[in-house]
């Protein structure tokens, strides 16, 4: 069984980085990937079924550190997947979530979507919640809707975004809002007048538009 090797004085300041909220081995991001390197190769060449299984058993796992090898192995591998696939890892998005493993999910499905351009609607309706009581409704999913097209420039999907955002703008959340900004940061290094038209034209929160503005 793949074991990660950490250091014990690791271990407490990571948990605390992340409000305590989970157990650590105590191995940072260098170290865990040179050890999970070979593990991750081999993923690469079983079938998809017992990549799903092994992705599910590391994120079964109590320390952190192996749901994101469980992440990476899944990024590693996304070339590899159908659209059936992507759906079937969805649910890990909203297991375990904070920050740190949501944002992880959304490169592996930004990098899909990547490949399979005609599947951007479709993953994004995942992942989007057009008016329901946000209360009700995971705001991680949430988040991913808006931060979806994170570093695809040129591809990015205006209405999808203007959509996302436009459907959050008013939650008060500091995840959500910081996703907004963050996506419209990221878009305003491929067009800046269209970002800086859009902050003029919709009511942001002051953080959303501090992030967003940051290049212009």
């Amino acid at each position: 069984m793949f074991q990660l090797i950490g250091e014990a004085q690791n271990q407490v300041p990571m948990a605390k980085y992340m409000k305590d909220q989970f157990p650590f081995v105590g191995v940072k991001s260098v170290s865990r990937r040179q050890q999970s390197k070979p593990l991750i190769t081999k993923s690469k060449t079983l079938p998809i079924a017992d990549l799903q299984q092994l992705i599910a058993d590391l994120y079964a796992r109590t320390e952190r550190e192996y749901q994101y090898v469980a992440i990476d192995m899944a990024l590693a591998n996304v070339r590899r997947f159908t659209l059936d696939n992507m759906w079937e890892l969805k649910p890990y998005v909203t297991t375990k979530a904070w920050w740190d493993s949501v944002d992880s999910w959304r490169k592996v499905y930004t990098q899909f979507i990547l490949r399979h351009p005609e599947s951007t609607r479709e993953v994004f309706d995942w992942f989007f919640h057009p008016g329901a009581d946000s209360s009700a409704v995971n705001l991680w999913e949430r988040r991913v809707a808006i931060t979806l097209q994170l570093l695809m420039k040129d591809q990015l999907n205006r209405h999808l975004l203007t959509t996302a955002i436009e459907a959050e703008r008013l939650h008060d959340e500091f995840f959500i809002q910081k996703a907004i900004g963050w996506s419209l940061r990221d878009y305003s290094k491929t067009d800046p007048a269209w970002v800086r038209q859009f902050i003029v034209d919709h009511q942001l929160s002051p953080l959303a538009v501090k992030e967003g503005s940051k290049y212009l």
